[in-house]
């Protein structure tokens, strides 16, 4: 049966890192996915877990009665400037290690690129992989990255073949439902591709911004490069629910052991504990 994670973030800003675990158990959620944190993972940063603190969050997980199944840290691996590169695979050995003492097998990541130097990010992308990658084998860590807008490269397809050139069974993709449209709504073509390879779906909603000519919503001066998309509770966006578990549920993903399904809407903090229980129950039955 398809594992459901709670995505923590919207709980941030009023409970503690080791208090997320007992809140994903009181919402109904079995399993949690831990995300950029400001005492274990910051943005960008280096992470600020020590051995007591891992101590505690494993503890505080076994007392909630959920798992930890996947974590995902934010770093510039792909970052066109060799400064804030080689910070991040430092900042990126030291998560591997927390994950591997977690005991969590999975690793969902992004590429943080800059789309205006894309080749200069790609570039610096497989220079970090030659160094990561051996790591994440050798611990028997799976590694998946999701093409964020703003990245350098954002096109589902394209981002397939660049982890596909790396030629390794531990890289995956993550598929980012609020991400569908810049995309470019392939998930009808992507998801076959990826087959075994797709590593964990997100689920929030969003609207297609390339709807009404281009102007679903505006952001201003016109002609800007900013990537505007949103997290919102499934069934408040364009994204086609049905359409996306007919795809995962055709290409047998739904029926894998390892298939992880992720709630991770952001747009509505004041009401997360409504909207995490609506998250659950939804996915639920569309994924029955």
């Amino acid at each position: 049966m398809v594992r459901i994670a709670l995505d923590p973030t919207p709980y941030h800003h009023d409970h503690e890192l080791l208090q997320f675990p007992e809140v994903a158990a009181r919402l109904g959620f079995e399993h949690l996915q831990l995300t950029p944190h400001v005492d274990f993972m910051p943005f960008f940063r280096y992470p600020k877990a020590d051995d007591d603190l891992v101590v505690k969050l494993k503890k505080s997980v076994r007392d909630a009665g959920i798992t930890i199944p996947a974590v995902l840290p934010v770093q510039r691996l792909s970052w066109p400037d060799e400064p804030q590169r080689e910070a991040a695979v430092r900042n990126f050995k030291r998560i591997i290690q927390l994950a591997v003492e977690l005991e969590v097998p999975v690793i969902n990541t992004e590429f943080s690129g800059r789309p205006e130097r894309a080749e200069d990010s790609e570039a610096a992308f497989y220079r970090s992989m030659e160094e990561l990658l051996p790591l994440i084998e050798v611990e028997g860590l799976r590694l998946n990255f999701d093409p964020h807008p703003d990245d350098f490269v954002e096109d589902g397809l394209e981002a397939w073949r660049i982890l596909r050139g790396l030629n390794s069974s531990a890289v995956g993709f993550v598929y980012v439902a609020s991400h569908t449209f810049h995309y470019g709504d392939q998930a009808r073509t992507l998801i076959p591709q990826l087959g075994t390879r797709l590593g964990a779906v997100y689920t929030a909603d969003t609207f297609d911004h390339r709807r009404s000519h281009g102007l679903r919503y505006i952001s201003n001066p016109p002609g800007n490069a900013a990537r505007v998309h949103q997290h919102l509770r499934i069934g408040d966006g364009d994204v086609d629910w049905t359409e996306l578990f007919t795809i995962l549920r055709d290409s047998g993903w739904l029926d894998a052991a390892d298939a992880l399904i992720v709630s991770n809407v952001f747009a509505e903090d004041e009401n997360a504990d409504d909207v995490s229980r609506h998250q659950l129950s939804t996915i639920r039955e569309l994924a029955g």
